[in-house]
């Protein structure tokens, strides 16, 4: 059934297309050949879906990942091929409407089974364990460090990639086990280049970028940056102003939510609580301010 463009999508079904999968956040399709990325608006925190949509994030996730994508393709290669669904002879003109502004049509790839997590400052679990081991998922840091410290290099921390639950974090010889050595470097070389380049293009733009994930997959061999890229669902944003060590920077993204849902004393695991509707309006608000400052 086709909804109203301004309602906020939680499921939606392409009778034209062939389903492969459903993401946390995104509806995966096949069509001649192409996959297509269709953003919902729904939004997980500690890796579960909540059950109250966010109006307008499935646009701000596709607007801002194709903004990156255009901006790092000199960086490394990535999957997108087109946004402009109006285009498309092969989508139904009725279905138009609902697919503009939230839907990706990209080259199919083989997914490899890891999350690229690169991170340029402490926080969030990579502060926790810094306090309790001293390094963050088995990386070494300096004694000394605080909060929102900067990280100089960056660090690339791994993770599996969960179907349902948690990720978790891997060692970079785990990677190199489920992937082989070539397309380990080249991934973790390319993720640490790809945040470089955009740190230094959010910096322009006053946003700090604390940290984020990368996916990437394979065509022909070679690898691409697949899925998301630099959107507040994968990265922490920080006014630059704010951005001190021993700090609490405001947070462009989920973190909002996340907080919210710590306070209310939930285990994180399912079901969530209910989202009130100024949590929800306050998220939507944040997705698009960090939209509007990453993309002028």
């Amino acid at each position: 059934m086709i909804r109203a463009v301004t309602e906020t999508i939680l499921t939606l079904e392409l009778p034209f297309a062939r389903r492969l999968g459903r993401g946390k956040v995104r509806e995966i399709f096949e069509l001649n050949g192409d996959l297509l990325l269709v953003a919902s608006d729904r939004i997980s925190a500690f890796d579960v879906v909540m059950k109250e949509g966010i109006p307008g994030k499935g646009r701000v996730l596709t607007e801002t990942s194709t903004f990156w994508f255009e901006q790092l393709r000199g960086v490394c290669a990535n999957h997108l091929l087109s946004t402009d669904v109006d285009a498309w002879s092969d989508v139904p003109a009725q279905y138009k409407p609902l697919l503009r502004g939230r839907i990706m049509r990209c080259k199919k790839c083989q997914p490899l089974p890891v999350e690229w997590v690169v991170r340029g400052f402490l926080t969030g679990s990579g502060w926790k364990d810094y306090q309790r081991d001293g390094a963050v998922s088995g990386v070494v840091l300096p004694k000394g460090l605080q909060h929102a410290s900067e990280l100089s290099p960056p660090i690339l921390t791994p993770s599996t990639k969960a179907e349902t639950g948690h990720d978790e974090p891997i060692p970079f010889a785990r990677v190199v086990e489920l992937v082989g050595e070539r397309v380990a470097v080249a991934a973790r070389d390319a993720a640490l280049a790809l945040y470089t380049k955009g740190r230094a293009i959010a910096r322009e733009r006053g946003i700090v970028i604390a940290d984020t994930k990368f996916e990437f997959g394979l065509l022909d061999g070679k690898v691409l940056l697949i899925d998301e890229c630099l959107t507040p669902d994968s990265s922490r944003f920080w006014p630059a102003e704010e951005v001190r060590p021993g700090g609490n920077p405001t947070s462009f993204d989920k973190q909002y939510l996340r907080d919210w849902l710590t306070g209310t004393g939930w285990n994180k695991t399912p079901p969530p609580p209910t989202l009130p509707a100024e949590v929800i309006q306050q998220t939507a608000a944040t997705y698009r301010d960090i939209q509007a400052r990453l993309t002028r």
